[in-house]
């Protein structure tokens, strides 16, 4: 396992704010806003990062082509998702703190084979929002909890990916 890169103390403080559009509310008010969302712009795709996220949209029938999740929620364990049927299901290691190797080019094979694939982390899912708006295509949502408020939706732009860059480049790189 390679770490491509570590979170700074700075970049940790700038994370705690929605990197999208906050939608704040119950789970049935989240979900039936997102639905609007999804309805008005017709994302080419949707990602989701988190694992009451994900269950969510399942639940509330908005499919995500691509969903990562760590099994943990606010830091306690829960039981592994149920897989859909058809779906890929991928395991990958991403220490907290960290984008690794293999988290970021697991999630690029995923967005550019186009299979619903549903990827179950050791570690922590977090920081692999940057990843997927990294790679998703323009005008995806990229889709992660904002504990205790709601949802964040990230709307893939050409100025959130120079963000992505950004972030990428205030982060420490690995050591060669």
């Amino acid at each position: 396992m390679k770490i491509a890169y570590t979170l700074t103390p700075k970049l940790a403080a700038q994370f705690k704010n929605p990197f999208g559009t906050l939608i704040e509310g119950t789970v049935d008010k989240t979900m039936s806003t997102l639905k609007d969302m999804v309805a008005a712009q017709n994302p080419p795709i949707i990602i989701s990062v988190g694992d009451v996220v994900s269950r969510n949209l399942h639940v509330h029938g908005i499919h995500p082509q691509l969903s990562v999740i760590d099994n943990v929620s606010l830091r306690d364990k829960k039981e592994n998702a149920p897989k859909e049927h058809g779906e890929k299901v991928v395991a990958v290691k991403n220490p907290q703190g960290t984008i690794t190797e293999e988290a970021m080019q697991t999630i690029k094979m995923a967005l550019i084979k186009n299979e619903h694939t549903h990827i179950i982390v050791e570690g922590e899912e977090d920081l692999l929002v940057i990843t997927a708006v990294q790679y998703a295509p323009l005008n995806a949502f990229v889709v992660y909890g904002q504990p205790h408020c709601g949802v964040v939706v990230v709307k893939v732009t050409a100025e959130r990916k120079a963000d992505v860059k950004g972030f990428l480049k205030d982060m420490k790189p690995a050591k060669s």
